[in-house]
């Protein structure tokens, strides 16, 4: 297979790390950007060529696949572009739904695998939760509290916050993690019935005067609830996770490599330890290569072996739009019926 990735920023680079520790040779792999820095860097650094312009790109290249890693307002752009030309494509994770009831539609009577990103479910602790969740041993769900959190400028130190698009409203850093965390969260526990939210800007970061820097909401699912904060103003990464059971509760700290239920019959916490393979560079530890490499993998066994990919354009989608039902909740300050 030949692969092209679109986008020579830090998600394009780590997909072009992805496929080399997938096997694939130099050769099989070129990029485009429309800025020379980064056609120069990817070049220096991974030997792989590349073009300023996507059509010289695509006639040179004839891509298998693209990857498309610009920034999430741009996504669309190169998804159409991707189903005209036939192409199978892997997007990263998107925040705005720009034509994507279009897209959704072209797609529809090809047989492009078109594959959202979905890098959580790849996580080791996330895949052991889904287990322990099927098995029923937590007994019924009754709440969950999430937490997700960072701090916007530890995203990119070689860069300033107002260089790139997490500076702007509609790509904002928080609003992005949003649909980020809800992916594997909805696959987990599906869509809620009703959702009722609140958005705001809570402190001043340099670079992000626009954006919205905390999303605190409740998912309504009738017999359960989650309660939820992501925000992009945590001095200390974090990702932490409780889900309460009338049988067990399970916690997950994504900083202590381990998941630990509590069995009240036992008075005793189980921990279940996983293993993380090592970050790339400056990377929080946490972020390790081994969720990207694994979700780059799923999407090439789809291709090759005509099997779903774990995510679609259509819940990618319904993802989006229960973001958009959050922030509604908070303009008109009401819960918020979700019909996805």
């Amino acid at each position: 297979m030949r692969f092209l990735i679109v986008g020579l920023g830090s998600m394009g680079k780590r997909r072009v790390r992805c496929l080399k520790a997938l096997g694939y040779k130099t050769n099989d792999i070129a990029g485009f950007d429309v800025r020379e820095g980064r056609r120069k860097e990817a070049e220096e650094k991974y030997g792989i060529r590349s073009y300023s312009n996507i059509g010289t790109a695509l006639d040179s290249e004839k891509p298998s696949a693209l990857i498309i890693s610009v920034p999430p307002d741009f996504h669309h752009l190169y998804m159409e572009i991707a189903i005209e030309k036939g192409i199978h494509f892997f997007v990263e994770a998107s925040v705005v739904d720009t034509n994507m009831d279009i897209i959704k539609e072209k797609l529809r009577n090809t047989d492009i695998v078109a594959a959202p990103s979905s890098t959580l479910l790849f996580h080791p602790a996330i895949q052991r939760i889904s287990d322990i969740l099927k098995s029923k041993v937590l007994g019924k769900v009754s709440n969950i509290i999430f937490h997700s959190g960072q701090y916007l400028p530890d995203w990119h130190t070689y860069e300033k916050v107002s260089d790139y698009y997490v500076s702007n409203h509609a790509t904002g850093g928080a609003r992005e993690i949003v649909p980020f965390e809800l992916t594997w969260l909805t696959h987990l526990f599906g869509f809620p019935k009703r959702v009722c939210g609140n958005v705001r800007k809570t402190i001043d970061i340099k670079g992000a005067e626009e954006i919205d820097d905390t999303y605190n909401f409740l998912l309504d699912y009738k017999d359960f609830m989650a309660t939820m904060t992501i925000d992009v103003v945590s001095r200390y990464a974090t990702r932490r996770l409780l889900i309460n059971g009338d049988k067990k509760q399970l916690q997950w700290d994504w900083n202590q490599n381990q998941i630990q239920v509590y069995d009240p019959k036992m008075n005793e916490w189980k921990s279940m330890p996983y293993e993380m393979k090592p970050a790339e560079g400056d990377y929080n530890p946490n972020i390790g290569e081994n969720m990207y490499i694994d979700e780059l993998e799923a999407f090439i066994q789809a291709i090759e072996e005509k099997t779903l990919f774990i995510n679609s354009m259509e819940n990618d989608h319904k993802v989006l739009k229960l973001l958009y039902a959050i922030e509604e909740s908070d303009k008109c300050s009401t819960y918020i019926e979700f019909q996805g």
